[in-house]
């Protein structure tokens, strides 16, 4: 049985919140509570609070300070998660059952001990009925003495002995109208015998012990009166013995008195077992905006905070360097935006092919101006694993309360992944649902090859791979069959002994694909224009390499409100708005993107999210949520 303290929370001034604990489990030791508290704080477990102090006298007072913005209902819950205000107590309920040793549970235990006080009830009522029984024969015996006294003491008188006016007394027959006539009630047809009642050796006896004052006026009324009350105490045990509801209610009725008896005001508070306290029903979902960079960090911002800034002008959104920042944390910048709300997940696939997931609500909340934590200090990642693709999947629930269900994991989406070596695989979304916090297997890697993308799909997507030769291919998902998570997948286009897949697309009617090469060459081309082919043949041109061009090293679907980031081998970058890049045919080289110097090549491009785009994402989130 689980055995919990007791926690409230009392407003201070300013708006801050604390909690008092004013009990704890039994057999916790406060000042090792309030120790394991501080240490949580210490170890950054229990951010939330500012301070721990014990104000206990005789009776319990821990308060512990929290943070402005802090949610006590979540603080308490990893109280009673982390610390020892939440014990177990272990009960064996090990009894002697009808004479044989069982481990009851709670229910049967009752059971039993019902089972119990309904012998105890029943052995007591035949105990009462046979004396009432013996009670009620001796005053039948002594009404009809009574009734023929003078004929008694006259047999009494004449007799030698005891024995032989007991033997004259046995010898004395009476009808049953003689009896019923006396006020004696025949309980039992055996008691006569051929039709007449006739004394036992127990009424003879107790007429000879019957002493001599019995024989007044006053005392034949006693026992008159007596065997009245004695016919009717007989007539309601029998009927207790008859009826079990009776019994029942015997029970009830004693345990109700000792109740009223012996009971004291409970001390502890019984509570259904809630198991788990999900997080989710003591967090607000609210909007927000997750925003992951280049260089591998990740905040969560709320939406209030980009409404309260207003800085103009273009460039990489708000996220200032730290002081002793390298060259290359010096030119980090957003690549991937999502607007969000706390409880939708964020998916992150790693290049070895494992899977991690994460409530965003999990994701630190930072302000506008802060770079973010790095990705591998939130997810448990294994030595070397580098995050490949990253994906939102919002969080879908139907019905209320405790009867509402999660359809978050929709079995009509899709996740496609491509490796370089041009293998994709299809797994249905729903093979997600339960992720352990050290990651899954999403997809068997081979040796020597590695996962470069994975995208999130609808059943009716097309999909193009893009080679570093400028090969691509087009096809439709449908070719595609949901594959497990432990599988290698099936080829998606089939490059040369030297060429490798670089780049995933989703093909969009309204946007285009963007191609760039070493060399700084880069066009955008139609969707139109790359034909639709079945999966893992060689594919079709989508850029001319050459001296010229060199190496293709990215792709992306863009539109004409996007911006591009482009990324040198020496690590200059150049940001370039997307419409500024002619549309040109798919067999062709291209135009200039940006001038490389010396031995100087482009490594990647990027998407890159404005200010601009920045406060149109959050304006959308303000409308949605309004």
């Amino acid at each position: 049985m689980k055995v919990r303290g007791k926690a409230g929370v009392e407003e201070l001034k300013g708006g801050r919140e604390q909690i008092v604990i004013t009990e704890i489990p039994y057999n916790v030791n406060r000042a090792a509570l309030v120790e394991r508290i501080a240490s949580l704080v210490n170890e950054k477990v229990l951010t939330e609070i500012s301070a721990v102090r014990d104000e206990s006298d005789e009776n319990t007072r821990v308060v512990i300070e929290l943070k402005r913005d802090a949610n006590p209902k979540v603080v308490i819950n990893n109280l009673y998660k982390h610390t020892a205000m939440e014990s177990s107590f272990a009960v064996i309920m090990l009894a002697i059952d009808h004479g044989r040793p069982k481990l009851l549970s709670l229910k049967e235990a009752n059971a039993c001990y019902i089972e119990h006080r309904r012998d105890v009830v029943l052995r007591r009522t035949r105990f009462e009925l046979r004396k009432a029984e013996e009670r009620a024969e001796t005053l039948e015996g002594y009404l009809i003495a009574l009734a023929n006294l003078d004929e008694f003491i006259r047999i009494i008188r004449g007799s030698a002995n005891r024995d032989e006016a007991r033997v004259k007394l046995l010898a004395f027959e009476f009808t049953r109208k003689q009896v019923e006539q006396i006020g004696i009630r025949i309980r039992n047809e055996a008691r006569l015998v051929e039709g007449r009642y006739a004394f036992s050796e127990h009424q003879a006896n107790q007429i000879l012990d019957l002493r001599l004052y019995q024989l007044t006026g006053l005392e034949r009324e006693k026992i008159d009166s007596e065997y009245k009350e004695l016919i009717n105490a007989i007539k309601d045990l029998r009927d207790i013995l008859a009826k079990e509801q009776r019994v029942l209610t015997i029970i009830k009725k004693e345990l109700r008195e000792i109740r009223d008896k012996h009971g004291t005001p409970r001390l502890t508070e019984l509570a259904p077992d809630e198991a788990e306290i999900n997080m989710e029903d003591l967090i607000a979902n609210e909007g927000c905006i997750i925003s992951i960079t280049h260089g591998g960090f990740i905040k969560r911002t709320a939406v209030s905070a980009f409404r309260a800034q207003r800085r103009g002008g273009k460039g990489v959104i708000g996220m200032s360097t730290r002081e002793g920042a390298t060259e290359e944390d010096e030119g980090d910048f957003i690549e991937h935006l999502f607007t969000a709300t706390t409880h939708d997940y964020l998916m992150f696939f790693t290049q070895s092919g494992r899977a991690y997931v994460e409530k965003v609500y999990e994701i630190p909340e930072m302000g506008r101006a802060t770079k973010g934590r790095s990705i591998a200090n939130i997810l448990e990642l294994r030595a070397d694993e580098k995050i490949a693709a990253t994906i939102r999947v919002q969080s879908k629930k139907s019905g209320t309360g405790p009867s509402a269900v999660d359809q978050t994991w929709d079995e009509n989406l899709h996740i496609v992944f491509a490796t370089r070596s041009g293998i994709v695989k299809k797994s249905n979304l729903s093979d997600y649902a339960n992720v352990r916090k050290g990651g899954i297997i999403a997809i068997q890697i081979e040796e020597g090859d590695c996962l470069i993308d994975a995208k999130l799909t609808n059943g009716n997507n097309e999909i193009v791979l893009i080679t570093k030769e400028g090969m691509s291919l087009r096809f439709h998902e449908e070719q595609l069959r949901d594959q497990g998570r432990n599988t290698v997948g099936v080829w998606g286009i089939r490059p040369d002994n030297k060429d490798h897949v670089v780049a995933i697309a989703i093909v969009d009617p309204a946007a285009m694909l963007l191609v760039a090469g070493e060399n700084g060459i880069g066009k955008r081309t139609p969707f139109d224009d790359y034909r639709r082919q079945s999966r893992g043949g060689k594919g079709i041109i989508t850029m001319k390499t050459g001296e010229k061009t060199g190496e293709v090293v990215g792709a992306l679907t863009v539109t004409d409100k996007d911006e591009l980031m482009l990324i040198t081998t020496k690590g200059q970058m150049v940001r370039t708005r997307v419409k500024e890049i002619r549309v040109v045919g798919r067999n062709t080289m291209g135009v200039k993107l940006m001038d490389l110097r010396n031995e100087e090549k482009l490594q990647a491009i990027a998407p890159v999210v404005s200010q601009v785009e920045e406060e149109a994402q959050t304006a959308e989130l303000s409308v949605e949520k309004s």
